[in-house]
């Protein structure tokens, strides 16, 4: 029997503590993240009902950005105003940011020591199987009976096309998607339904601090004025770094071209991270030269098995970036990374944080009309295929490392091969979880390695 007595009401110190132990603890990618805050605040501490959460969720499922880091910003901002948001996105964060910050400083200094070479070993043909699940896992949701609705198919098919064989820039592949989703909308209605969010609704636990019929506090309902002060303040936090990055480096200084790239890429990682990896790689390896395609696939690696959103990848991209660039000279190269870290953290996150606070009333109002809905369907269509792309690209530099880029002349490298399959298998097959999958492979590479046998 559900309890009928309503928690008590939550200070901000508390929320500060609970926050603070979500950003430790975040493991598992959006969906676990989501589970995790759904287990305590929804069925253990009763601060939001299972609707209201379910609500959130949706908001932020139609955004770009991390979905999992914008419902902890948003559900913050409900229950503590602007601070409360704050607080709770940017707690979901910094740990994994420092974490993530020693972890590139180990990378890059101890990268060629024997045990971390076959720790790495392993890990990166898990990465592709990771990768190879996410397509299952999105395609999943977003892709119903092609008889029925196909043109998201169409759209993800030729999104990979795009992707893998004319090497078109991601924010094309976008746009031509949200624009098939426009079209339909008008036209076709019926090939486009977004889903409703995570899991389904369970039983009643009695009533919540945030309930299903509370109203919405005076400080989440639209006003132009509130509206504008968020976007204005937004602009502020946004200008102020980028033009002192202008000042001291100009505008072709590593720094300033690491902050303005992310800050593009922040606004276009609709399905999640897996969706704007590509374009990541596209900027950061093959324009700029920050790192290599294989330190790519280690960064992901790294970012899989640390809390937070695996968006922070883009840490680790900007901190092997400063430390290859020097961005503060050969005598300072923690220094620098440390610092090209910091503000690609800053400029990529910027974004969700002035998402919800000035969007949340303005998605409320909009949300499940169809006119808004299907252009981001249809881009949710395109992820699947631009994540496909990609988890042919990790595959491929996983079987032929040397000579991936001049037509797989190189032998295969059959041990990868078989840690890759294995975690596939253990992936799609057994369900297994994301961290024992990657510890084992880390292991088994590292046994490899030390034995001679790769």
């Amino acid at each position: 029997m559900p309890t009928t007595n309503l928690p008590d009401g939550v200070s901000f110190r508390e929320a500060f503590r609970f926050w603070l132990k979500l950003g430790f603890i975040s493991f598992g990618g959006p969906a676990g993240q989501i589970a995790i805050m759904h287990r305590e605040l929804v069925e253990q501490k009763r601060w939001i009902s299972e609707k209201r959460f379910l609500h959130a969720l949706n908001y932020c499922m139609l955004l770009p950005g991390p979905e999992a880091q914008q419902l902890a910003t948003y559900i913050g901002w409900l229950m503590h105003r602007t601070w409360g948001g704050v607080v709770a996105g940017a707690l979901f964060v910094l740990p994994s940011l420092f974490i993530l910050i020693a972890l590139s400083w180990v990378y890059v200094a101890f990268g060629d020591v024997p045990l971390v070479a076959g720790i790495f070993y392993g890990i990166k043909p898990a990465v592709a199987a990771i990768v190879l699940q996410a397509v299952f896992r999105i395609g999943g949701k977003s892709l119903r009976n092609p008889l029925l609705a196909p043109v998201p198919w169409a759209i993800a098919a030729i999104s990979f096309i795009a992707i893998a064989v004319l090497h078109v820039p991601f924010p094309w592949v976008v746009l031509g998607a949200a624009l098939t989703g426009w079209l339909c909308a008008r036209f076709a209605p019926g090939q486009f339904v977004l889903g409703g969010g995570h899991g389904s609704a369970q039983a009643a636990r009695g009533p919540a601090l945030i309930d299903d019929d509370t109203p919405t506090p005076e400080h989440a309902r639209f006003k132009k004025s509130r509206l504008a002060a968020v976007l204005a303040t937004g602009a502020v936090l946004w200008l102020l770094p980028m033009g002192a990055l202008l000042a001291w480096q100009g505008w072709h200084g590593a720094l300033t071209q690491m902050s303005w790239f992310f800050t593009k890429a922040a606004l276009l990682t609709f399905g999640g991270a897996y969706a704007v990896l590509p374009y990541v790689y596209q900027g950061a390896v093959e324009q700029f030269g920050w790192l290599t395609g294989p330190q790519m696939i280690d960064g992901l690696a790294l970012g899989e098995t640390t809390p937070g959103p695996l968006i922070m990848v883009v840490a680790f991209v900007a901190f092997v970036g400063g430390w290859t660039k020097e961005v503060l000279g050969p005598d300072a190269l923690f220094q620098g990374a440390t610092l090209a870290a910091l503000l690609v953290t800053w400029f990529t996150f910027l974004p969700s944080f002035i998402f919800i606070l000035a969007g949340g009333p303005l998605v409320e109002s909009t949300h499940g009309k169809i006119h808004f809905t299907a252009p981001l369907a249809a881009i949710t269509a395109a992820v699947v295929g631009v994540i496909a792309s990609l988890a042919l690209f990790f595959a491929a530099h996983v079987a032929f490392p040397e000579s991936v880029t001049a037509g797989f002349s190189s032998s295969v490298e059959w041990p990868a091969v078989a840690i890759m399959l294995a975690a596939g298998l253990a992936l799609l097959r057994y369900k297994a979880g994301v961290i024992p999958v990657i510890a084992a492979c880390a292991l088994i590479g590292l046994l490899l390695r030390l034995s001679g046998l790769a």
